[in-house]
Order: structure tokens, then sequence, then C-alpha cells
């Protein structure tokens, strides 16, 4: 009886929370309705401690709703992991030097078959959920990995606490250096311009101020980064600079709005279409939610397509992204959870078969190998976390 009842509150009040407030983002409304989905849906064991409930699923919450306490115990765990001894083979990466260079070579590694493919979304979801895990198990972080909502800064990104600078933020921009901005290639001509901001050199306060990206780059955002002397272009190779940034309002205002993500989550009813909107439509001229995350910070490493997770933000980035296809998978429970489209290679090219439920999602040196079907569900699998 005392189980129903505490469900029963804890319904009410995702409920509650369902109805928008004056000024309430119109994408936090519809994770609020996936979220009362799930709870509905969901056989929840209240019975058991091993599966999970309602009660013991880990809650990622928004940037900003977080205390200084922890925002600053979340920072300080990412420069704890920088600390730690890499477990990559130097033979495969010479250029990893710690902890967290493990997830930017994974991430380099396994590149041309983890976007625009089938297993993108999953993929991501079961990366960022394994750095969590180090987070908490390897540096004692004892919260989850939270997200950063855009849309409610998305008018001027700088103008958000998450890039003040403080102790409590993830630092700042970079410092200005005057450059000509630069082109996202598509289909067509002219390609998408994104114009210079008002940074691109190293940042020059917050924790992260003497942050050292080790590997890259690949594909330079900034050709007055240091190329990296990887004979094979890989950037594999050690390659010490700073954290650059150039944020942008123009790529945010542009194409990462409240209203850019609501129309995702509402338009586009299968995976294929939905990936692939959030994706970017190149030969439309649109840089999608995706890319406009990256962008939007964009600088070295965050700019280039194989290193971005050199840049923390990125994982801030892609909760957003995980949060936003939960949203979208649980308005709809039954019906769009287990969907899968598209194929295993990069746009299909070169042409492949199409991705299963039963492929493979293996991290290498990080995780155990899962497929794709053990990480559809953020309450299934290894997960249970649900957004708040």
């Amino acid at each position: 009886m005392r189980l129903i009842l505490i469900f029963s509150l804890l319904l009410s009040a995702i409920t509650a929370s369902s109805i928008p407030a004056r000024g309430q983002l119109q994408n936090d409304v519809l994770a609020n309705k996936a979220l009362q989905n799930l709870a509905k849906h969901t056989i929840w064991d209240e019975g058991s401690t091993e599966k999970c409930s309602i009660r013991n699923a880990a809650k990622r919450r928004e940037w900003h709703t977080l205390s200084k306490t922890e925002k600053r115990t979340f920072v300080d765990a990412i420069l704890c992991l920088s600390e730690k001894p890499s477990r990559t083979p130097l033979e495969d990466y010479p250029g990893v030097r710690n902890r967290y260079d493990d997830f930017v070579a994974i991430h380099m590694n396994q590149t041309s078959f983890i976007h625009q493919t089938a297993n993108f979304l999953s993929w991501h979801r079961y990366f960022i959920w394994v750095y969590e895990k180090a987070l908490r198990e390897e540096c004692g972080y004892k919260g989850y990995l939270p997200y950063y909502n855009y849309a409610k800064y998305a008018s001027d990104p700088l103008q958000s606490p998450l890039f003040d600078g403080s102790d409590t933020s993830i630092s700042g921009n970079g410092a200005y250096v005057n450059h000509t901005g630069l082109d996202i290639p598509n289909a067509s001509v002219p390609h998408i311009h994104i114009p210079p901001g008002p940074g691109g050199g190293c940042i020059t306060t917050g924790p992260f101020v003497n942050w050292t990206a080790n590997l890259g780059p690949v594909v330079n955002a900034l050709p007055y980064v240091e190329k990296n002397p990887d004979p094979a272009g890989l950037g594999r190779y050690y390659n010490p600079r700073c954290l650059r940034r150039d944020i942008s309002a123009f790529v945010s205002a542009g194409w990462a709005k409240d209203q850019d993500i609501v129309d995702l989550i509402s338009d586009y009813t299968d995976i294929l279409s939905f990936q692939s909107r959030l994706q970017g439509d190149s030969k439309a001229g649109y840089l999608g939610v995706l890319s406009a995350g990256h962008w939007m910070v964009g600088g070295d490493p965050g700019g280039d397509f194989y290193t971005s997770p050199g840049d923390p933000w990125f994982f801030l980035h892609h909760a957003m992204i995980d949060r936003i296809w939960w949203t979208w998978q649980n308005l709809e429970v039954e019906e769009r959870t287990f969907q899968v489209g598209g194929t295993i290679t990069f746009l299909n090219n070169p042409p492949s078969r199409n991705g299963t439920l039963d492929d493979v999602l293996d991290l290498g040196i990080d995780g155990e190998a899962i497929m794709m079907g053990e990480a559809m569900s953020s309450v299934g699998g290894p997960f249970c976390y649900i957004y708040v």
C-alpha cells in the first residue's frame, strides 16, 4: 500500500509539472509529458532493488537547476578524470595522456561508423553513460550527468551562467581572434557560412583555463590551430594545445531555439526522419539541432567532427541530445522505444545493410559490448535513468 502511495504521489507531481508555466520552454513541457507516459507504461518492479524502478532511477537534471556545490563537484570530477592514467594502448593512439583522453580516442576511432547511421543515437547514449559511470566510480562524483537546454539562452549563449567563466561554469569563451568564420559543406552552393564569433582563441577564465587538448585535430575548424603530426592524418599523435572556443549566437539562434527542438520532436514521427532532421539536412542547408549544439561552441577541439569530446562541453550537449531522443521515444513509448532506421555506414557510403537491434555497440576498453537493443530505453539494458 505504501509503495502504491509513493508511486501515486510521484505520478501526481509529474502530471502537475507538465502544466505549462508562464515562460516555460515548450520542449520542457514535452519532456514532462514523456516522463508521465514513461511512468504509466513501464513495468516498474517495486519489490526488487535489482530492477530499475521509478524510485531508484537516476535523475539527470538541467545545468541551471544544480546548486553551486553540485556544479563545482561535477567540474572537479572532470578535472580528476584528466589527471588519471590512460587505459588506451599508446601504439593505437600515441597522443593519449590521461583517462579523459580515452573518451576522445574512442570517439575518434569510431566516428565514421556512429554518425548518420542507425546506431548514432544508441551509441552516443551508451558512450555518455559510460563517461558518467567513470566520473562516479573513478572520481567519486555523487551526481549524474547534467544536460544543458540550449533554448534557454539561444539568443545569446554567452549570457548563460554555463559560460560565464566563474568557478561554477565550464569556462567561458575564447579570447578574440580575428578570423573569417567557416563554411559547413553541403550538397549545394553556397555552403552554410558561420560568421566569426567574439572568440576563437584560448579560453582565459574558469575551471578549464589550463585544460590541454592532446589529440587531433583531424578536421580543423580553425586554420591557425596547431596541426597534428600524425603522418596518417588521423590526429592520433601527441599535439598539446589550449582549449579554444568561438561561441556563436548566430548558430544557436538559427538552429537551437525552443521551436527548433519542439518542431523536431513533434513533426518527425518515424525514427529515420527524426534522426536525419536532428543531425541536419545538408542538401537543404539546414544545420540541425545536433550540429548547432556543436557549432554554437565550436573552436578546437569542439569544432572537430572527430575530437569534439575533447571539450567538456560535448557531454552536456550530448546529454541534451539524448534527452530530446528520450522525449521523442517516451511520447509514444510502445511505438517508438525500439525503432531503428538507417544503415551501418555514414550516409550509406559505401552502401550497406540496415542496422538492427542485434548490432553490437562496443567502446573497446570501456564498458562491455552490448547490443543496440539494450540501449534503446533509458530504463532498460544497463541503464536506469530519467530526465527531470
